[in-house]
């Protein structure tokens, strides 16, 4: 019986390596490889020795006949996505381990984050060159995307997380939380210590809509409501209100559908998650009965994957509808027509578009009255497609959003809060460039350019959210950290790298007096410790500490 890989796929590949038939596809390298939804087992040449399964992190890989609730449906997902995309499974070129030229020395590299884009760095320098690795965050706790950025029920996308720890243990690795490069440490204080430096910055920001109304009390990025559930340091306990009945979310992405999934949960559910103590506390209070996914475009052209849609279909308690507007019937019985046909013939570049609006058929597609509040009875999200938000409504708070109909006509969605989640974006860095049309940084396979002689900056380098823009999830950034890495150890073997003007070992001293309340790995897992302590208390995976004093207190428990 073959196997079939799940919603819970980080498309991180480690499944890829271990295959000894080479089945699983995209494969880092082939063309789909970090933009589709998830990777696939073709279930014609797997041989059922559950390879894949051993070395998956995030525990997405099972038999088929042993699929059951959600994943059901996966054993077909697999099946078709080889029939959508045929492939003979051949082996591409050998990849070999990466070294440093005899003579090199010891390599130092400053990471500038410790999120999973510089795991995976870190992990990538420390097993290929032997390297002395710094990492250092501007918050006082590690993880960064994977601990404030993945919901609280993807607890299985979270055990990602645990090769990092045991990256995080090596002899080789230092780490200093709670200190800012821009602020209290320069780039030209890492170039100081180190032969180079990787910032593993993410994309810390978000777009703005640029409507009228846009900054009222209960107008709210998807960060600040994503960082409040997740227990983030910078965003307080009391920063999402809803006492509203309808939230509308802007936007359709995998954020839009966490948000939709948090908020209508059972808070019973979420109890056995770490979401933040402060969170669950309101979500038990919470009013919200129906959440409006708002998208300006149609349900062909859908932005969550479709696992994220799926797992919507089993929330418990929760209706999913469509609202009834202009196109979307006709769009999702395209899809729906285009799909069938696709399961008899080789598809078509339009039946690729059209497959996740086929997701839609069968859900009730409904008018609802936008002006009334939602209505009695069971919670409910409403996917509404084709619709353009001109204005936030409202004098002292939000009171609702005006929007344009696919018709042209304009109408009032009657809403007490509002969510846009239309892209992260990064942040610019002191010191370093900045490419504010993409929220990037620029670079050319990893190294970073300087604009204004189109060259590499010397011994400088990005990886992840802040080197390709906020795209891909947190497995693609294993392949981006592997590019930036090549880069670094080909300009190493150049000699390209210049020689630290001061000694690796002398660098502790210096944070410690820009930043003498930093946290080094010891006072790390102190924290860790004592999350973990509260959480076994009351069954869950560990309870976190919301703000920065709570974090330093915990972090000063050290053992004997």
């Amino acid at each position: 019986m073959a196997y079939a890989i799940t919603r819970t796929c980080c498309n991180d590949a480690s499944c890829v390596s271990v295959c000894p038939v080479n089945c699983i596809h995209p494969t880092p390298g082939e063309p789909g490889f970090g933009v589709t939804d998830m990777l696939y087992i073709d279930p014609a040449a797997c041989i059922d020795c559950g390879a894949c399964a051993d070395a998956c992190p995030v525990d997405a890989i099972f038999p088929v006949d042993r699929l059951a609730g959600p994943d059901v449906p996966y054993a077909e997902l697999n099946r078709r996505w080889y029939e959508e995309n045929p492939t003979d499974h051949a082996w591409g070129e050998p990849e070999f381990p990466r070294s440093l030229p005899d003579g090199f020395g010891e390599l130092s590299v400053a990471v500038v984050g410790t999120g999973p884009s510089a795991g995976y760095t870190a992990q990538l320098l420390l097993r290929t060159t032997g390297a002395r690795v710094t990492m250092i965050d501007r918050l006082p706790v590690a993880g960064g995307l994977l601990r404030h950025g993945v919901a609280p029920d993807h607890q299985s996308t979270k055990r990602i997380g645990e090769s990092f720890a045991t990256t995080f243990q090596h002899p080789a690795l230092r780490m200093h939380l709670g200190v800012t490069v821009g602020e209290d440490l320069t780039h030209e204080d890492l170039t100081a210590y180190h032969h180079a430096v990787v910032y593993a910055v993410g994309a810390a920001g978000d777009r703005r809509l640029g409507l009228p109304g846009e900054d009222l009390p209960g107008s709210l990025p998807a960060t600040t409501l994503v960082g409040w559930y997740n227990a983030h340091p910078a965003v307080p306990a009391d920063a999402v209100d809803l006492s509203a009945e309808r939230v509308v979310v802007v936007g359709n992405g995998n954020v839009a559908v966490d948000i939709a999934r948090i908020l209508l949960t059972d808070p019973d559910e979420l109890g056995r998650t770490d979401i933040a103590d402060h969170a669950l506390a309101a979500l038990r209070d919470s009013r919200v009965r129906e959440v409006v996914l708002l998208a300006r475009r149609g349900p062909e052209h859908a932005a969550w994957t479709r696992p994220e849609f799926l797992a919507l279909t089993h929330l418990a308690g929760v209706d999913l509808v469509v609202a009834d507007e202009p196109g979307v019937r006709e769009a999702i019985a395209a899809a729906t027509a285009a799909t069938a046909a696709t399961a008899a013939t080789a598809a078509t570049a339009g039946s690729k578009a059209g497959s996740k609006a086929a997701l839609l058929a069968g859900l009730p597609v409904e008018p609802v009255d936008w002006a009334a509040a939602p209505p009695a009875g069971r919670r409910r999200i409403v996917l509404r497609f084709g619709v353009t938000p001109l204005e936030l409504l409202g004098d002292a708070r939000i009171e609702g959003l005006r929007v344009a109909e696919p018709d042209g006509r304009e109408s009032t969605v009657a809403a007490g809060l509002v969510v846009r989640s239309i892209g992260y974006r990064g942040v610019p860095v002191q010191g370093l460039p900045f490419d504010e049309a993409a929220g990037a940084i620029p670079h050319a396979a990893g190294r970073v350019i300087d604009p204004a002689t189109g060259r590499p900056r010397p011994a400088t380098y990005v990886v992840g959210w802040a080197k390709r823009g906020p795209s891909g999830g947190i497995g693609a950034n294993r392949d981006c950290a592997r590019e930036t890495v090549d880069a670094l150890l080909d300009d190493a073997a150049a000699g390209l790298l210049p020689t630290p003007a001061r000694r690796i070992q002398d660098f502790a001293g210096l944070v410690r007096r820009r930043r003498p309340d930093s946290l080094g790995l010891r006072q790390w897992r102190a924290v860790d410790r004592a999350e973990r302590a509260r959480g076994a208390s009351t069954g869950r995976p560990r309870v976190k500490l919301a703000t920065v004093p709570e974090l330093l207190a915990s972090s000063r428990r050290l053992r004997p």
